[in-house]
Formats: structure tokens, C-alpha cells, sequence
């Protein structure tokens, strides 16, 4: 009995040593995040959800610009990199350099790319490999996460 709970403890510290996630430039509480945000914007942005298709007036949007996290007003992606996927979400075939971060979502059956804010966190959409040339990307985007900024 003791070596179990010898080994059960053993095989725990290493998840216990692992860093923390990493801190963001913007950092703000749940409750301020709440605050600042609609229900819908917090469900997308904070706690990875996704807009209904075809709800953002950001997927018509086709004037020159720049599409800015809703969070904390980093440029993400410029209306150049912007086209019409017919998926009734903005899609962008690139993100300005240094905009968005990426990690693996797994929560379906199938391994995705999400992207985020580089600098608060917030959740954008995900990046898939059908897009046009010259990356073969299309990031599909909430347009509950940004707001447009024309040039």
C-alpha cells in the first residue's frame, strides 16, 4: 500500500513541475474580461467558442483596413490577406507578423490549428490548410473577436 502511494505521488511530480502557462502582454481578470465584453464576445474570445456562420458583418467587409483583436486592439490581419472562402466566416490566407499564436484543439474528433492574440490570449478561430496561394492557409476567423479599422 505505501509503495502505491509512493509511486502514485512519484508519477504526479512531473506535472507539477511543468511551467505555467505563459502570461500574456494584456492580462485581465475573468470578471474584467466579463465586464468588457458581450455574452457572445466572452463565449468566443475567453472561452474558445465560435460565432454562428454568416452573423458577422466583418465577413462582408471589404473595404482597405486592418481587423484588430477586440481584446486589446492588435492589428491581426490586413484586409490584403483578406477573401471569401463561402464559409461565412472572415478568412485571411495569412496574419500580420507577430499577431497570432497557435496551439493544437483537439476537442472534436479531429486534431485542429486554433489561433489566438499574440498579446491578451483571446480566442480568434482556427487556420486550415484549404486556402488560396501563396500560403495554402485559410484562418477562419470569429469577427465577434475583432473590429475593423479602415485605412
Amino acid at each position: 500500500m505505501k509503495r502505491r502511494i509512493f509511486l502514485t505521488g512519484a508519477l504526479a511530480l512531473p506535472a507539477l513541475s511543468q511551467p505555467a502557462l505563459a502570461a500574456f502582454e494584456v492580462s485581465r481578470s475573468r470578471e474584467e474580461w466579463r465586464a468588457m465584453l458581450t455574452e457572445a464576445e466572452f463565449h468566443v474570445m475567453r472561452e474558445e467558442g465560435t460565432e454562428r456562420a454568416y452573423t458577422s458583418p466583418l465577413n462582408d467587409e471589404t473595404r482597405a483596413g486592418s481587423f484588430l483583436c477586440k481584446g486589446c486592439d492588435l492589428p491581426l490581419y490586413s484586409s490584403r490577406h483578406k477573401f471569401d472562402s463561402g464559409t461565412g466566416w472572415p478568412s485571411f490566407w495569412q496574419a500580420l507578423p507577430n499577431a497570432v499564436e497557435t496551439k493544437p484543439d483537439r476537442k472534436l474528433f479531429v486534431t485542429r490549428t486554433e489561433c489566438h492574440c499574440r498579446r491578451c490570449g483571446s480566442h480568434m478561430g482556427h487556420i486550415f490548410d484549404d486556402g488560396p496561394a501563396p500560403t495554402g492557409k485559410r484562418h477562419c476567423i470569429n469577427g465577434i473577436a475583432m473590429t475593423f479599422r479602415p485605412a
